[in-house]
């Protein structure tokens, strides 16, 4: 067993939704991804993380499980996942599945058993509380606590058949798991282990450190603007989750032969504690998905409240945690994935003249950075946010839920909250992957769930897999770049020209061979003093993303959105 193989890998994420859709209905499916492992073969990928398959009411896209051991028709079948899993293999390609064991489906048979009485033994598999302060059930201000749910409104909702309310803190049918009581666990790794046993390679984990919680669940103090309390304190790292994530451990991947990938998705962890989860004597996860970076441009109203972000608050941010995880722990690296807008239009600048560019450049400096880097799909093509023109062409429970509290409840002005909802939506990411500018982007031969990007025309995966300059060539040279070189997978991290308001550059060395990361993130020719960068004069450029990068030296000028790999023996 090679535990940490992953040092050297690159993980692509697979959104079965939207990723190509085999047999004409409008949704993406598992045929549709083995149609495409050549694909992910030519990128260069070492492991495909697919978002949950599994049977769903689809309240939040398949985030709502109702049966961890069954596929979702709208998918497929066992055989077609066997035949992805295989052909994954084959091809040299670890799977990793979603985990999502926070909550279930209001409609998973435990949920129903638990709501069904009072005193059905799975009663206490979630979370059940009496109205508060002996106040009728339904009755304003009954709710137990004051928690908001992620998805707007209360985080309570209540079962008339039996007077209490159950917590959700997502979609009212996503009720959270009692982690607390050990059949739950018991149930969990039992389902975990079976996957493992079908052969897949490990799971990603989403909101992991959410399932330990302070079981008194008290009021949390309500934000200034908020019509609700934040619980975070009190169902974030919560006292036993150190505890429950080594049992799994133990009771899950202890003892088995094979390669396996623990991913935990932690919303607000800190460095301290990321320290912690991914120490390998702990034998908790592997690495963890820390949320600093993607929080960056949220004003203090929250993730709908945009805020600027300079090149220095992303790569001070970046460094910390380089330099935070450098000796205990590993980073998880990602700019996109299903939850967050598309990188070239939130850090970038998806204007034709610059979108190709600047995402290479911000490829760049994520992709030789110290940790696992994550692609996710149609990010290695460079795909921006979408030009949604009204409210009726959002999907995304989160984004639906924001608007009808904000416009109809807060009364907020609804042209302002359509313009931070094109920004930040998570429908930015989950419109239908650009396979070529066939209709619906070659994605389905029917009509697609959610309507593709316009600019599907130009930017697709057939006008980019076979151009040399494309940004798919770019992706594909990272991480060839990661695969043979120590320095990447190994090295130390040193930020440089820390100050410069432009330029994210920084120095990894590992065995006397050591690389100069110098990029451009912005619009605007960037000049620095070369007497910082001494030494690299005579450096060979081993990689660039402009024409002509091949003559390019440390001259003191950088060009808009350039970036430039330099390496010395």
């Amino acid at each position: 067993m090679n535990e940490t193989w992953w040092k050297s890998a690159v993980v692509y994420q697979v959104y079965p939704r939207s990723f190509a859709d085999s047999d004409g209905d409008g949704i993406g499916d598992l045929r549709g991804i083995i149609q495409h492992l050549d694909y992910l073969q030519e990128l260069g990928v070492d492991v495909v993380w697919l978002s949950p398959i599994y049977a769903s009411p689809h309240d939040d896209n398949g985030y709502d499980i109702s049966d961890y051991r069954a596929i979702d028709p709208l998918f497929g079948t066992f055989d077609d996942f066997d035949e992805l899993l295989a052909g994954l293999h084959s091809r040299g390609i670890k799977l990793v599945m979603d985990l999502v064991v926070n909550h279930t489906s209001d409609e998973h048979p435990w949920f129903v058993e638990s709501a069904s009485s009072l005193d059905n033994p799975k009663r206490d598999w979630y979370w059940w509380r009496k109205p508060r302060d002996g106040r009728q059930p339904g009755e304003h201000g009954a709710e137990p606590n004051n928690w908001g749910s992620a998805f707007s409104g209360p985080a309570w909702q209540l079962d008339p058949a039996t007077g209490e309310y159950y917590l959700h803190l997502f979609s009212r049918k996503q009720p959270d798991l009692n982690w607390e009581n050990p059949e739950v666990r018991e149930a969990v790794y039992d389902m975990m282990n079976w996957w493992l046993d079908r052969g897949v390679d490990g799971f990603r984990m989403d909101v992991i450190n959410f399932i330990s919680k302070v079981v008194e669940l008290p009021d949390g103090e309500v934000p200034p603007g908020r019509l609700y309390g934040d619980g975070y304190p009190f169902y974030a790292q919560g006292p036993r989750l150190h505890e429950f994530l080594q049992e799994m451990h133990e009771r899950v991947f202890a003892g088995r032969s094979g390669d396996f990938l623990t991913v935990g998705e932690m919303p607000g962890v800190t460095i301290e504690e990321a320290q912690l989860f991914t120490d390998p004597a702990r034998a908790e996860v592997d690495m963890v998905f820390q949320f600093e970076h993607v929080d960056l441009d949220h004003g203090p109203g929250g993730k709908w409240d945009d805020r600027p972000v300079s090149v220095l608050d992303l790569k001070r941010n970046l460094a910390k945690w380089q330099e935070g995880l450098a000796r205990t722990g590993w980073n998880s690296l990602y700019w996109n994935n299903h939850d967050q807008p598309r990188v070239v239009s939130r850090f970038g600048d998806d204007r034709p003249e610059h979108r190709a560019a600047s995402a290479k450049a911000l490829g760049t400096v994520l992709h030789l950075m110290r940790g696992t880097p994550y692609v996710y799909q149609g990010e290695e093509l460079g795909m921006a946010n979408v030009p949604f023109e009204s409210i009726d062409d959002f999907r995304d429970i989160e984004t639906l839920n924001h608007y009808a509290e904000a416009v109809d409840i807060q009364g907020q002005d609804a042209a302002a909250v359509m313009a931070a909802l094109r920004r930040t939506s998570r429908d930015n990411a989950r419109t239908p992957m650009q396979w070529s500018a066939a209709p619906a982007a070659g994605f389905t031969t029917g009509t697609p769930w959610i309507e593709a990007n316009p600019d599907y025309v130009l930017v697709n995966a057939e006008a980019e897999i076979h151009a040399p300059d494309s940004v798919f060539a770019h992706y594909r040279r990272l991480i060839d770049v990661r695969h043979r070189s120590e320095v990447v997978a190994d090295g130390d991290f040193t930020l440089v020209l820390a100050d410069h308001p432009q330029l994210f550059a920084y120095v990894r060395a590992h065995n006397g061979r050591r690389l100069l990361v110098l990029a451009n993130l912005s619009g605007e020719p960037a000049r620095y003093d070369a007497s910082e960068l001494a030494g690299w004069e005579d450096a060979a450029l081993v990689l660039g993303n402009l024409d002509d990068s091949v003559d390019r030296g440390v001259s003191g000028s950088v060009e808009p959105w350039e970036a430039l790999v330099f390496e010395q023996a």
